[in-house]
């Protein structure tokens, strides 16, 4: 069984994709695995809480849109898997692979999917800081002229 945190890692992982990433991604690594449903994908909301500051009192922000999915490889080994929007492939491929990260599999899925899936992530954080940056404006005081 994977620890906590490799866990936690991955799930971010597969619930961060675009879903066309993680289904490329899947196809290319030729994994053949038979699962069964112990909750088939089901689109449903949950409550998005905030903090004022990052430290202040919770709020309630807003509700959004997840599906979420539970599958039981042919081994025994469950995955589950919570994705936001409507997109139920994903979803299901996400907790197929939460399943196979407890196999021998692991190392495969790891090389083929997860790393991949890792890097073009943190491609899109770095674009996406540098578009930031671009419009970075440091404010600074003039001394005025007069005496």
């Amino acid at each position: 069984m994977a620890d906590d945190e490799s866990q936690k890692h991955w799930m971010s992982l597969l619930a961060k994709a675009k879903p066309q990433d993680l289904a490329r991604l899947w196809s290319n690594a030729s994994v053949e695995v038979a699962f069964t449903y112990l909750r088939a994908p089901e689109v449903g909301g949950v409550m998005v809480r905030g903090r004022a500051g990052a430290t202040g009192a919770p709020f309630n922000l807003g509700e959004m849109t997840v599906t979420r999915c539970s599958v039981q490889v042919e081994s025994g080994e469950v995955g589950h898997a919570y994705v936001q929007g409507r997109d139920k492939t994903h979803a299901t491929q996400a907790a197929v692979i939460d399943a196979l990260m407890q196999t021998d599999r692991a190392t495969h899925l790891r090389q083929n999917v997860l790393d991949p899936l890792s890097q073009e992530l943190e491609i899109a954080r770095t674009t996406r800081a540098a578009r930031a940056a671009a419009t970075k404006v440091d404010f600074f005081t003039m001394v005025r002229g007069e005496d």
